[in-house]
């Protein structure tokens, strides 16, 4: 039962920050196509940590840290799931996670490829997931972008304007995203608090220790020595298998 309920928490955080559905019905993680790419049009290359906080109606909440690192239209982040934190996340599960080598991931983000992975580095593994969504091989220059400040809050050691932000698609003017975001004028207007409501959750991602070097470029594709699997399921049963063997 131990070993199930990892499992099940491993599908859930997998579908939050990838796929739709999810432990709290959040239907997307933190991509940076799309609408979201508008956003960092002055900022395209970049590595910061972050933390991704989702609430679902009921308030609920889940809260992963982790560290992001963008170049052009790719995306890496990076979490270890047994610092999760949250009464959404449930606590029995997060010892097995790192036992079953199922707590560090690393999501890649490839829009150039239309291909997105779920790479788990504990057990030498990836799947392989091509983009289905449209909007998210879409660039920023598909896109306008209309700002109204509605404040001022100091980030950190960082004096922000923050302002709601609406972003339109030039082809279909009607088909609108709208943030609130906290923009860094000290940072070259480095967007260091962004919250958005999706699909009934209420999703806030917070960056710090913000740096504007180049990633490197090798960081972005699957590990040459990872084994591909078909599905996020391929890869829980393979592990399922294994403990069960062991007698675990």
């Amino acid at each position: 039962m131990v070993i199930l309920t990892a499992l099940f928490t491993c599908a859930s955080i997998h579908a939050q920050l990838g796929g739709r559905g999810g432990m709290m019905g959040a239907p997307r993680g933190p991509r940076f196509g799309g609408s979201m790419s508008k956003l960092f049009e002055d900022n395209n290359s970049f590595s910061a940590d972050i933390e991704v906080t989702t609430t679902d109606e009921n308030k609920k909440s889940a809260i992963i840290p982790g560290k992001i690192a963008k170049l052009d239209s790719m995306s890496r982040m990076e979490m270890d799931l047994s610092t999760m934190k949250g009464d959404a996340v449930p606590a029995e599960a997060i010892p097995q996670l790192k036992t079953m080598g199922l707590d560090k991931m690393i999501i890649l983000s490839r829009p150039d490829k239309k291909l997105n992975y779920m790479v788990y580095p504990g057990l030498s593994a990836h799947v392989e997931m091509p983009i289905e969504d449209s909007d998210e091989t879409k660039t920023a220059s598909d896109y306008t972008i209309e700002q109204t400040e509605v404040g001022k809050e100091t980030i950190g050691s960082h004096p922000c304007v923050k302002n709601k932000t609406v972003i339109s698609e030039k082809n279909a003017p009607d088909k609108k995203y709208e943030y609130l975001v906290w923009n860094a004028p000290d940072l070259k207007k480095f967007p260091l608090k962004i919250q958005r409501e999706d699909g009934g959750a209420l999703v806030v991602m917070a960056f710090n220790n913000v740096k504007f070097d180049k990633p490197d470029a090798a960081q972005f594709e699957a590990p040459k020595n990872s084994t591909k699997h078909d599905s996020m399921m391929s890869i829980m049963q393979e592990v399922m298998m294994k403990k069960m063997s062991e007698g675990k």
